[in-house]
């Protein structure tokens, strides 16, 4: 955690000149913009992926009409198609996870008011009026919504909103492109499947919850890494959203 703290402490430094009392800030979306550079690899392997498992799609197919009635032997063969084929249905979750580790410790630094038994300096550190160790609760009870601090959460929940807008339609095309997905091994609706698919676009409005609870610092990892994401995606992924342009 000290060696973390040392590390956001010097891009804040270097920063400084340019950002003057949000430079702290500026190096987290920095930060940011380098984990998801390193993370990137991955997300170019999961769009491989999944392009790799919509080519397999025939191939699926004649597995459910010749496994239909047997569950076991339709997985068991989808298994062995996904092996022979070297796809990874998890593929897709794996950029995700790796920047799990990178937002915990953004979480548990702007947390914490002393890091190896000395005051924590960073949380001195604000984004315009908002410090960066506190949530929105506080900017509520400080000023209200449009208080110094509040304004700039209303900033940052603006910009996750059009993320997640941006991120609603995209996967309402995606997802309106491949309905097999919803069906089991004999082609039937798997039972509550189609009620979790109505429910995933929305998935993406969560992010302004995160926003809100956790402190500015961790919200200025998410907002940036959403915004990354959706951007990312939308170029990784533009090819197969063409069949669904016309919705």
């Amino acid at each position: 955690m000290a060696l973390f703290a040392d590390l956001v402490g010097r891009l804040a430094d270097l920063l400084q000149p340019l950002f003057d009392a949000s430079a702290a800030a500026a190096a987290i979306v920095l930060f940011t913009a380098l984990v998801r550079l390193l993370v990137h690899p991955l997300s170019r392997a999961a769009a491989r992926g999944q392009r790799a498992r919509a080519a397999l799609q025939p191939q699926i197919a004649e597995l459910r009409k010749k496994h239909g009635k047997n569950p076991e032997k339709f997985q068991k063969a989808l298994m062995e198609l996904h092996t022979k084929e070297k796809v990874s249905p998890l593929s897709g979750c794996l950029p995700s996870l790796c920047q799990l580790p990178a937002f915990f410790l953004l979480y548990h630094l702007f947390s914490n008011t002393t890091i190896g038994g000395e005051a924590n300096e960073l949380l001195t550190h604000t984004l315009f009026a908002a410090p960066l160790g506190e949530r929105w609760a506080d900017a509520l009870r400080d000023g209200g919504v449009f208080g110094a601090a509040g304004t700039v959460y209303v900033g940052l929940f603006v910009i996750v909103t059009g993320v997640a807008a941006f991120n609603f339609r995209r996967s309402k095309r995606m997802m309106a492109s491949a309905p097999a997905s919803a069906n089991g091994p004999s082609g039937e609706q798997v039972p509550g499947l189609a009620s979790v698919t109505k429910v995933m676009p929305f998935m993406s409005f969560l992010t302004l919850v995160t926003v809100a609870v956790v402190p500015l610092a961790a919200a200025l990892y998410v907002v940036t890494s959403t915004t990354w994401s959706a951007v990312e995606r939308a170029v990784l992924y533009r090819d197969m959203q063409a069949p669904a342009t016309a919705l």
